[in-house]
């Protein structure tokens, strides 16, 4: 788990142009290595621009300002304000964007259409939320709502949230930590939308300003622009890698546009690179390592992956199906569960292949007690009892290459 000290406002630094319109919605957002997939070899010369344009910023070349704003840690993303159809306020998740939208207007409408600590916080917002006369559509990231924590760091006392996987943690006397202890509940809006119907909304990136209100901590996604600048060496070194990508991106321009056409597909190798590279970043504490190794570690996954959705399709054929228990009722699994759990499976079996040698390890070395009458009785004898029963527990146990 991270954790991020917040004085006003820190966090993963974002690059986005203010004014910037789209008419696709904000479900996620993409790293920029993510171009080269979703968007084929026209996504990388995207990249490549992007990047050659903050070069020239912090070269100070750069004949117009670069709108810098701070991505927060925030979940789940929240979707709030007047619906343009009906003129009713409402709150949701990214599924307000679903072919069937589950779009709340009240708090029975919230736990029609969600469960658990979801319902639960989407309540809260739209008890506090609606209160901010909103006057168009509003996407943010929850920070928290009833599970601030106080907590001491440095001998600091600092009121703490966690909202996904980084803890920020601010000084509870300050005028900043008192206004997060004594508010219901914490986001930060960085998308706004427009449109007359929900299904063909604008959407706009950037800052979104607006006035919290003392139930509501509203965190700003702006970023103070920094004097920081690329020395002469730095500059040399980033042309130098610019030019390598735009190489790699000529020899590669002919795979990644066929991989780009499928990237939506949830068993495509496109769609298989991001979540594989998640996975990867979320259960290692090693770096990516050699390209030869990731690979044949990414072949691995892959196979994984498809051999989970050939099981599960057995099993819906052998008519037991997939099913899920809600409210004492057995239902089948909707297409989203079923996705899900195919995903689980393959990352489960994933898992094993790469550390299941240390359940299997943990499992053949004798307990605790014999193992120190086997050091002991060593150095009595001048034996090697111990350093032989550990090297065969790991030889018989490899950890994979």
């Amino acid at each position: 788990m991270g954790r991020l000290f917040v004085d006003g406002y820190i966090g993963e630094k974002v690059f986005s142009f203010k004014g910037f319109q789209t008419q696709k919605k904000n479900k996620h957002l993409e790293h920029l290595e993510d171009q080269i997939i979703d968007d084929g070899s026209a996504g990388g010369k995207n990249a490549v621009n992007f990047l050659k344009a903050i070069r020239s910023m912090l070269a100070g070349q750069s004949g117009r300002k670069v709108n810098m704003t701070v991505k927060w840690d925030g979940a789940p993303a929240v979707i709030c304000g007047i619906n343009p159809e009906n003129g009713k306020f409402f709150v949701g998740t990214k599924s307000v964007f679903n072919k069937t939208p589950k779009i709340n207007y009240t708090t029975s409408d919230i736990r029609k259409n969600h469960d658990g600590e979801v319902a639960k916080k989407l309540q809260v917002c739209l008890a506090n939320l609606s209160r901010l006369n909103i006057k168009g559509i509003l996407q943010g990231d929850l920070l928290f709502t009833d599970d601030l924590k106080a907590i001491n760091i440095d001998g600091e006392k600092m009121i703490s949230f966690t909202p996904n996987t980084i803890t920020y943690a601010v000084p509870i006397n300050s005028d900043l930590g008192k206004r997060i202890s004594r508010a219901r509940m914490g986001i930060v809006f960085h998308t706004s939308y427009s449109g007359k119907t929900m299904d063909k909304l604008s959407a706009s990136f950037g800052t979104v300003r607006g006035t919290s209100n003392r139930n509501i901590f509203l965190a700003s996604a702006a970023y103070k622009e920094t004097a920081v600048m690329f020395s002469k060496s730095e500059l040399s070194r980033f042309d130098a890698q610019i030019r390598m990508a735009e190489g790699s991106l000529s020899k590669a321009a002919p795979i990644l546009d066929l991989m780009s056409k499928t990237s939506s597909d949830q068993l495509s190798v496109g769609f298989r690179l991001k979540t594989y590279f998640n996975y990867f970043i979320k259960n290692s504490n090693s770096s990516m390592g050699k390209v030869a190794t990731m690979q044949e570690q990414f072949r691995d996954y892959f196979n994984n992956i498809l051999q989970a959705e050939i099981d599960a399709k057995k099993t819906a054929n052998g008519g037991d199906g997939m099913w899920a228990q809600v409210n004492n009722e057995r239902r089948e699994f909707t297409d989203a569960e079923y996705d899900q759990a195919v995903i689980d499976k393959a990352n489960s079996d994933f898992d094993l292949q790469e550390n299941g040698y240390k359940t299997a390890r943990q499992e053949a070395y004798k307990p605790i007690p014999e193992q120190l009458d086997m050091i002991y009785w060593d150095g009595v004898n001048g034996t090697t009892l111990w350093d032989d029963h550990i090297a065969e527990v790991k030889e018989d146990n490899p950890k994979p290459e």
